[in-house]
């Protein structure tokens, strides 16, 4: 069994986190309290002064928290995952379990990030359901809301957007329309969006001062949803706060792995709720249900594909088409896709490709380069 954590970000926060952990690491929690300038532990289990919600206090918070969780888990297994991957902010706990920087270095690193992020108000984001990537992006051009950004790819139909706070008011009405369903979310900013360039900047120069280390462990980015190239982290980390966050896209990229190596991808979250566990089961559903659709459009072949038909698919495709290709499906109405990966053969005999605006894999018999 391949075995990946995965760490929350801001949004998984609760009175109450971290009960037990903060006597069990003590040490850790005081270098927390040094840094911080206030108590974790009364943060986290009283939040006297409602401060829990505010950024700059809920992120130090969930990266303690995480951090603390992991180690716990760590003393009692004895066992390192073979990937991490967190959710915006849990990326940084990410890190820390791949030993690309100690506990302190981190919390440091996550209160600027928090500082500059609480700094950028008159934003708001909302949380879009059961639509998809294309059908956000045409309603909201077709509104003339251009300017606001899809910051955080849950799931293939759950897609949180962000911009001014005026304008996803605006959506509102946009997305209550047949199964789709709209959800604010509590921020005080645009997050993952053009609107947190200048803390962007400011947080590139801060890093400077910081020496990382090469991961020890395959960090997915939520920039990229792939590993960490060794030598990008100081611009992954700085691009995460104004780009958006592909999970789905890094789930997508870890079950693939599970399956190349014929194994299954064991997914655990590390800290406080169970928020992501919820969103990998809602991803591999709405992938199964995307791929049957597909593949209900495909004409049964005249006789039972091989996994070396398939594999000499995969290498001619691949030989001769670049990730990015423009094609064309033979099946769909709206035909016209790009790929987003390479072709490989799933299934032990299925020749295909991911599709970049689909969010979903196409038979390599049903489609057509242009």
């Amino acid at each position: 069994m391949i075995k990946t954590k995965m760490f929350p970000g801001q949004g998984s926060q609760k009175v109450g986190m971290g009960e037990g952990l903060f006597e069990q690491f003590a040490q850790l929690t005081q270098i927390a309290d040094d840094i911080l300038g206030y108590s974790i532990k009364q943060l986290c289990l009283e939040d006297a002064r409602n401060e829990l919600g505010q950024t700059q206090f809920t992120q130090p918070a969930l990266y303690v928290v995480n951090a603390l969780s992991y180690y716990q888990k760590l003393e009692q297994s004895g066992q390192k995952p073979d990937f991490v991957i967190g959710h915006s902010l849990g990326e940084y706990n990410a890190l820390l379990a791949a030993e690309c920087f100690d506990f302190e270095t981190g919390l440091k690193l996550v209160k600027k990030r928090g500082e500059l992020m609480s700094e950028v108000s008159g934003g708001g984001m909302a949380a879009i359901s059961n639509a998809s990537k294309v059908q956000i992006e045409t309603l909201l051009a077709d509104n003339g809301l251009t300017s606001i950004a899809l910051a955080n790819f849950n799931t293939p139909k759950q897609i949180v957007i962000s911009g001014l706070k005026e304008d996803i008011v605006k959506a509102q009405a946009l997305f209550e329309s047949g199964d789709m369903m709209y959800h604010p979310l509590k921020t005080s900013g645009a997050f993952h969006s053009n609107y947190m360039t200048l803390s962007k900047i400011k947080f590139a120069e801060f890093l400077e001062q910081f020496t990382l280390s090469a991961p020890k462990i395959p960090v997915i980015s939520n920039v990229t949803g792939k590993p960490y190239d060794d030598s990008a982290l100081k611009t992954n980390l700085t691009a995460q706060i104004a780009s958006a966050v592909l999970f789905s896209d890094s789930i997508e990229y870890l079950i693939n792995q599970g399956e190349q190596a014929n194994d299954e991808m064991q997914f655990e979250e590390v800290g406080h709720g169970r928020v992501l566990d919820g969103l990998v089961r809602r991803i591999k559903r709405e992938l199964a249900a995307t791929s049957t659709q597909a593949s209900s459009q495909i004409p049964a072949p005249n006789k039972p594909p091989s996994f070396a038909d398939a594999e000499q698919k995969v290498l001619d495709w691949n030989r001769l088409y670049a990730v990015g290709t423009r094609v064309k499906s033979t099946q769909l109405v709206s035909n016209l896709f790009e790929t987003r990966s390479q072709a490989m053969v799933l299934f032990g005999h299925r020749a295909a490709v991911y599709m970049k605006d689909h969010q979903g894999y196409f038979d390599l018999n049903e489609v057509a380069p242009l």
